[in-house]
């Protein structure tokens, strides 16, 4: 089996020597996804940052130390939290947040009285493949708004030296997805972001102020308590009970507007987990058992909610890391979770992320974007879902307009369903009134726990 070709099983620990360098890998590979989703949300970086830093050793926590995956921003989230910043503030999306928690915890807890079962019948790939397409299709005019409009105007206004940058920053980040090998093609988003930058600063479209006043404060630094005082920054948290009282911010549209990807995102990350457990050779649906993953990712959510940070998931991009360097370690990822909330209070850090032009996060979101939608598609393909089928081809088709289109339910002026959220939820009673539900389940492997030998073989193809 694969444990006894890795280089570091999941509860050893690695050498001091080695452990900042393998921990710093997991922090690269997460990094430049985890803050461009606050990035487009309008939620500071630097609490992205620390809320996926203290997520995921929690979630290591609940797991029993037993699954080596590390916990960032979640892109399922991005819309929902746009629409509910927009009507109820920062505040009316951690709430939402925070409700989206509670639902892994209510699924975690059916599943360890139930079973998969009932998942799998409330979320078959014909509803689930659809709405991750919506998510990402739904996302496409923020990218091209963001790449070819100048930022901060009332009104857009074409700039053809930003969408330049965009572009430029799309063709490094194709290139470093193609071309480069190992644990390097694990950072296109990273590479994409580093060498937007470099180009926007020779457009002079970046805004260095920020980093400056930085360097400045800590050169003119005349104490040890000044220097200490100048690199760490306290980051701008959003705590409820302190900066907003909940029940006064409280609305049944929060609900409705991110509550229902929380089933998007748990069916997300059963398929996490099936990889994650073929990587590394044990079957961690069974053990520590599906349940635990789930909430540890919702304790995980529920922790950033009371930070002000995105909800969070586990990252294929760090399963990557695994498979490459065969480090399973869970002490390597919980020394990138340290490393992670220690970025998130060096104001420097801060300083060089919110430097970053939109353009720059604007090209890097085109490919993103179409990534997400693309693996809806690979979804229905995966499971064999025949959209010859008039029962498929009428769920999938009325999601992606619905969803796709912007339609919305209104109940009251400040009540709404709308896009996103609204498509899920048709798909899912649609799901369940037409007959022939089987048919929406193609060959049954969405939520069927990998077997040795397909473990095995996959050990393979990663080593």
């Amino acid at each position: 089996m694969n444990q006894q070709k890795a280089a570091l099983n999941i509860n050893e620990v690695p050498k001091m020597h080695q452990w900042l360098t393998l921990s710093l890998q997991h922090l690269f590979a997460m990094f430049g996804a985890t803050i461009l989703v606050p990035f487009l949300t309008g939620l500071p970086p630097s609490v992205a940052l620390v809320s996926s830093g203290f997520g995921t050793l929690a979630y290591l926590l609940i797991t029993r130390g037993r699954i080596p995956a590390y916990l960032g921003s979640s892109f399922a989230f991005i819309a929902p939290i746009i629409q509910v910043s927009e009507n109820h503030g920062i505040a009316g999306a951690m709430i939402g947040s925070f409700l989206t928690g509670l639902v892994y915890g209510l699924v975690a807890l059916f599943i360890s009285l139930f079973g998969t079962k009932w998942l799998t019948k409330l979320l078959p790939p014909i509803v689930v493949g659809p709405v991750i397409m919506v998510i990402g299709l739904g996302l496409a005019s923020t990218a091209i708004d963001m790449a070819m409009y100048l930022p901060g105007q009332e009104e857009n206004v074409y700039s053809g030296t930003h969408f330049m940058v965009a572009l430029v920053t799309l063709a490094i980040t194709i290139i470093a997805s193609i071309f480069f090998r190992g644990f390097f093609s694990l950072l296109p988003i990273l590479f994409g972001i580093v060498g937007g930058y470099v180009f926007a600063l020779s457009q002079g479209i970046v805004d260095t102020s920020g980093l400056k006043s930085e360097w400045i404060a800590l050169t003119s630094a005349e104490s040890f308590g000044g220097v200490i005082g100048a690199i760490f920054e306290m980051p701008d948290f959003v705590v409820p009970f302190v900066d907003f009282s909940p029940l006064s911010v409280f609305s049944w549209e929060i609900v409705f507007l991110m509550v229902p990807f929380a089933l998007v995102t748990i069916a997300e990350h059963t398929g996490d987990q099936m990889v994650l457990s073929k990587v590394v050779g044990r079957n961690f649906l069974r053990n520590p058992g599906l349940n635990r993953s789930i909430l540890g990712d919702g304790v995980a959510t529920v922790i950033a909610s009371c930070l002000g940070g995105p909800p969070n998931t586990t990252y294929g991009e760090n399963i990557g890391v695994l498979a490459i360097t065969r480090v399973y370690s869970v002490f390597v990822i919980g020394g990138a979770a340290v490393i992670a909330i220690i970025f998130g209070f060096l104001g420097m850090i801060t300083a060089l992320i919110g430097s970053i032009p939109s353009a720059v996060m604007g090209g890097v979101s085109i490919l993103l974007f179409g990534i997400i939608a693309s693996s809806g598609l690979r979804m229905l393909i995966d499971n064999q879902i025949d959209l010859g089928e008039k029962r498929n081809l009428v769920i999938s088709s009325v999601i992606l307009v619905i969803g796709i289109g912007g339609a919305f339910i209104q109940f009251t002026d400040n009540f709404q369903i709308e896009g996103m959220a609204l498509s899920a939820i048709i798909g899912v009673l649609l799901n369940q009134i037409l007959p022939g539900k089987e048919k929406g389940e193609g060959n049954g492997s969405m939520f069927e726990e990998p077997s040795e030998e397909e473990m095995e073989e996959e050990n393979k193809r990663a080593v």
